[in-house]
């Protein structure tokens, strides 16, 4: 998400890291790119009108600290700027049990994946969650939510034969407060464009059920008629949070910027994929940080805590200490990779990797690493030097590839284990000073151990 506005900023930032003296000119100048930015990257153009506008206002008598120059002091004031142009303060969900949450939006928005996104959060942070169908009109959209329920153990309630959406929504409320539920989400229905029966209707639910929260599910691509939907909605039903969906499909991100700063009510979420677990709580601040190709390490790291196995963690650093690892362990760090996302939303949030390149190419990669180790049997994977020439075609034929794949692959391997055995001991500083002198080389191409093809 935002790689077109990461991108153009970015140049644009590093010519102002650059500048040892600031002057009107290159101020003028640059400020300019940067609104040029916002606007490709769809952001309202008002909102970018006024960004730059504090901005600049913010840089005029800015006191430059001794240990940084002009142009980084400029860097920090616009990634302070956008870190309120997303929003200040907590968007955290109200903390209440039972909670009740409306979901609201145009169809098509993700409204019912969003809602199992969100009952699985809510699932991980101690609530027992029931999703409620009160999308009557799109066909299929209550076995859809159903379907989603029961393939993640939530707690469902229907109604096929009814159309009274208010009546549902109390029944359902009732049925899962019967059940022992302590989070209900509510599924409303959407229209291909807001009218006046769709906002009456969400209206009449919102005065039933009395939910704390109000969310309105937004898709990114719309970009600055996202911005129009949220207006409208906030005006008819008082809303307390926005969610982006199909951020990841979506490379501008511009609504993203624009919605809070036009409505006033913050972003809470950020759907990232079609997984169930593909949903981020919004943090102004690291999103900030990202967007300006900064990383987020911050996220990364609670990513690594949900979804990393500590013993498994702890048996693989034993393993790489003494170098005795095999294909084995090699699929099962990259299973525990995959759980954290996508490797190119992972490298966006390491400083400095905001510019490797890594996308279908590289996912596709490592989908064909893991199905070469898959065809082997385990023996071949915990002992790879058995690996000949009749059992390499016939694992490369078992993974749908060529046998020039898997050897790419194993002479890989093998040079990652010669450099882990290097690390042992005291020789591992003396490898890091070869790196630093430029004296030592990463494996041919610079392709480590063949995870996604990410080169360095």
């Amino acid at each position: 998400m935002f790689e077109s506005l990461t991108d153009r900023l970015g140049s644009t930032l590093r010519n102002l890291r650059g500048k040892g003296k600031l002057t009107e000119e290159n101020m003028a100048e640059s400020l300019q790119e940067v609104r040029k930015a916002l606007l490709a990257a769809d952001v309202h153009f008002r909102v970018a009108r006024e960004f730059i506008e504090r901005v600049r206002e913010a840089c005029v008598g800015q006191e430059v600290l001794k240990s940084v120059s002009p142009g980084q002091m400029v860097v920090k004031v616009i990634n302070d700027e956008l870190a309120k142009l997303l929003g200040e303060g907590s968007t955290e969900l109200v903390n209440e049990k039972p909670l009740r949450v409306l979901l609201l939006g145009l169809q098509g928005s993700g409204k019912t994946t969003f809602a199992a996104k969100l009952a699985k959060r809510l699932e991980k942070e101690g609530y027992k969650p029931a999703l409620i169908a009160c999308d009557v009109y799109r066909p299929a959209a209550i076995d859809q939510l159903e379907i989603l329920a029961k393939d993640n153990g939530f707690l469902f309630y229907g109604e096929r034969d009814q159309k009274d959406v208010v009546g549902i929504s109390k029944r359902g409320a009732k049925w899962a407060r019967e059940q022992g539920a302590t989070a209900v989400i509510f599924d409303t229905a959407g229209r291909l464009q807001i009218d006046t029966e769709l906002v009456e209707e969400v209206r009449k639910v919102r005065e039933t059920v009395q939910p704390q929260e109000s969310l309105l599910v937004a898709d990114a691509a719309l970009g600055q008629e996202a911005v129009n939907v949220a207006k409208t909605f906030n005006e008819s039903v008082p809303l307390t949070g926005i969610v982006m969906t199909k951020l990841d499909g979506d490379t501008r991100g511009g609504a993203a910027l624009s919605m809070k700063s036009i409505t006033g009510v913050p972003i809470k979420f950020l759907g990232v994929g079609e997984k169930v677990t593909d949903l981020e709580a919004c943090h102004p601040d690291r999103l900030a940080g990202r967007i300006l190709g900064m990383g987020d390490v911050v996220s990364l790291v609670e990513k690594a805590q949900e979804n990393i196995d500590e013993k498994e963690a702890e048996r693989m650093a034993k393993k790489l200490e003494t170098a005795d690892f095999n294909f084995e362990d090699f699929l099962s760090q990259m299973q525990q990779v995959k759980k954290m996302g996508s490797l190119g939303g992972l490298m966006k949030m390491i400083p400095g990797m905001n510019n490797m390149q890594v996308g279908d190419r590289e996912e596709r990669k490592m989908k064909h690493t893991e199905a070469l180790i898959q065809s082997m049997t385990p023996l071949e994977r915990s002992n790879p030097v058995i690996l000949n020439g009749s059992r390499r075609a016939r694992i490369a034929q078992g993974a749908g590839l060529q046998v020039k794949d898997l050897n790419a692959l194993i002479k890989q391997f093998q040079q990652m284990k010669k450099m882990m055995k290097m690390m042992k001991g005291g020789k591992g500083r003396k490898m890091m000073k070869k790196f630093q002198k430029g004296g030592m080389q990463l494996p041919e191409g610079g392709d480590l151990g063949g995870l996604g093809g990410m080169k360095f």
